[in-house]
């Protein structure tokens, strides 16, 4: 089992969990969808990507403990993890806004080590590997240069899992909206994170994510020249799901105001 193995992998299954949702996007019907907590979506597709990209790992590692969104965690304990989101930004996807991706990270011992982040609606392949730097469509890829927060474009999404955080969420915004050029919400952490990775965003926060949401996205970051790290300023992010990611000189800006006023959150 070689890393280039498990890499391409993870590449032929995002690709194929990313042909069923192009197959099925535009075309669900009310039948199709259900919801799993207030404003929190699942699909047929999400579960028919999810399938596939799991007979494929499988398949290829059957001793591999998979984590997944839609199905869990299975019984196989093991220090190689796979970490898969077969359709970040389902909400998106229902709404027939095509942007929304395929996320899988693989983890070695508590390490992340592979991550891949698949847009298909535009063709765009995000990979990174420890060492090995961060790419799109095979073109190596780095985080913005810009070290002034009044130029930035920043990427955020909304605590809507965690409404008890809003009053801090909305001050943390508040600071920064006025800090900066411009800010987006995508819907998709997976996407945020790869964008930041190649430059598009010059950063990005979010609070309460789960690891399928940004395991790939840590690594592209981090391989393409970038920072992440918790409210705290520390590396509890993949735990917590409270993350500040961008380029270094925009975290070091992003991170003095978000330890002000976010640190509390754990």
């Amino acid at each position: 089992m070689t890393m280039d193995h498990i890499l391409n992998t993870a590449i032929e299954a995002a690709r194929k969990g990313g042909r069923i949702l192009c197959d099925g996007f535009g075309t669900l019907q009310s039948s199709q969808v259900s919801l799993k907590g207030a404003g929190d979506y699942v699909t047929d597709c999400d579960h028919a990507s999810e399938k596939a990209i799991i007979a494929l790992l499988r398949d290829n590692f059957p001793d591999h403990t998979i984590h997944a969104e839609e199905s869990g965690s299975d019984l196989i304990k093991s220090n190689s993890e796979w970490f898969i989101d077969p359709l970040d930004g389902t909400a998106n996807f229902v709404q027939g806004i095509p942007v929304f991706a395929v996320s899988l990270a693989w983890v070695q011992d508590g390490q992340i080590q592979i991550g891949v982040v698949y847009d298909p609606m535009r063709d765009e392949l995000f990979h990174a590997m420890k060492g090995q730097g961060a790419w799109l469509n095979g073109q190596l890829i780095h985080v913005s240069g810009k070290t002034d927060l009044s130029t930035a474009m920043l990427a955020t999404g909304f605590p809507w899992r965690s409404k008890s955080y809003l009053d801090d969420y909305l001050e943390s915004f508040k600071v920064l909206f006025q800090a900066v050029a411009g800010m987006r919400r995508l819907g998709t952490a997976a996407l945020d994170l790869a964008y930041t990775a190649c430059g598009r965003f010059d950063g990005f926060w979010e609070m309460k994510l789960k690891p399928w949401d940004i395991g790939a996205g840590i690594i592209m970051v981090q391989e393409a020249g970038g920072i992440v790290s918790d409210f705290s300023g520390d590396a509890g992010f993949f735990e917590s799901g409270n993350m500040v990611a961008g380029s270094p000189a925009i975290h070091a800006k992003m991170s003095e105001i978000t330890r002000k006023i976010l640190s509390r959150i754990k």
